[in-house]
């Protein structure tokens, strides 16, 4: 069986957003059940040269679409990360999941081999498609939703696998 570009990209990413924005609100109504101000756990990090929740969030959907993008060949939206709220997140994650909606398997069927050039720092990778999505894309993705998921699960969320991976 052969699994398209397609199919390796936008319908996991799609799930994972989703099941991201399921871990925020959980966290939201954990803060608000426990009687901490929301900003709290927007903020917190697990270690203090990490990045805190609010960057975990604003990187994930900010590769999801612009690795989806790139491989699509289309300019990705772009967002001012300006969100302060679980409800500004959660939106942000939607009008991710809508763009990557609006991909079709045409646009990314068949870009395996497709040179991927992108900044990073004061340096550029170069990718083929495949090893892109693969190695760059999704592994980064999980990072970022898994560092949210345990600093809110640090934080006293109760959140377990179930929320990470969703239901089958």
């Amino acid at each position: 069986m052969t699994i398209s570009m397609y199919q390796a990209s936008v319908p996991p990413l799609v799930r994972t957003l989703t099941n991201f924005i399921g871990i925020l609100e959980k966290g939201e109504a954990s803060a608000i059940d426990r009687k901490i101000d929301p900003s709290v756990l927007i903020n917190s990090r697990l270690y203090p040269d990490m990045l805190p929740l609010i960057k975990q969030v604003h990187i994930a959907a900010d590769i999801s679409k612009r690795g989806a993008a790139r491989l699509a060949g289309v300019e990705a939206p772009k967002h001012e990360d300006n969100e302060t709220t679980f409800p500004e997140l959660v939106e942000r994650l939607k009008s991710t999941i809508a763009f990557l909606e609006t991909l079709t398997a045409e646009q990314i069927d068949g870009t395996e081999g497709k040179s991927i050039t992108l900044p990073v720092g004061k340096e550029t990778m170069t990718f083929e498609g495949l090893s892109y999505l693969l190695g760059f894309v999704l592994p980064n993705v999980y990072f970022h939703v898994t560092t949210a998921y345990n600093i809110l699960r640090h934080s006293g969320v109760e959140i377990g696998k179930v929320d990470f991976l969703g239901k089958a």
